[in-house]
């Protein structure tokens, strides 16, 4: 497993667009969508999806799975940020998946 990241999905893939010195409207054009959507992502304002990660894995030469830990990490805790008991809904869950997994391994 990577290392825990504290910067957001869209944060992250603005950091590897200015590393590369890159426009918005370049990487827009090689996912094959607006520099305003691109721009929405980046500022945590419109999720992203399978086509435009596995764009962005293509891209930057990363790991796929790599970014879908950071997306799909970013979701979650943006659901549970604002719930009283967020963190033990996290472990609750974590038992679930455990429990789930073995139950289809049957």
């Amino acid at each position: 497993m990577s290392t825990v990241v504290k910067i957001s999905f869209g944060e992250y893939i603005r950091k590897l667009r200015e590393s590369a010195n890159l426009p918005l409207r370049k990487i827009a054009a090689e996912l094959d969508i607006d520099t305003s959507t691109l721009s929405k992502i980046e500022k945590n304002e419109r999720n992203a999806n399978a086509q435009i990660i596995d764009g962005i894995a293509r891209i930057f030469h990363i790991d796929k799975s790599d970014l879908k830990l950071r997306y799909l990490s970013d979701k979650i805790s943006y659901q549970l940020l604002n719930e009283e008991n967020g963190l033990e809904i996290l472990k609750v869950a974590e038992e679930k998946i455990k429990y789930q997994r073995l139950q289809n391994k049957k």
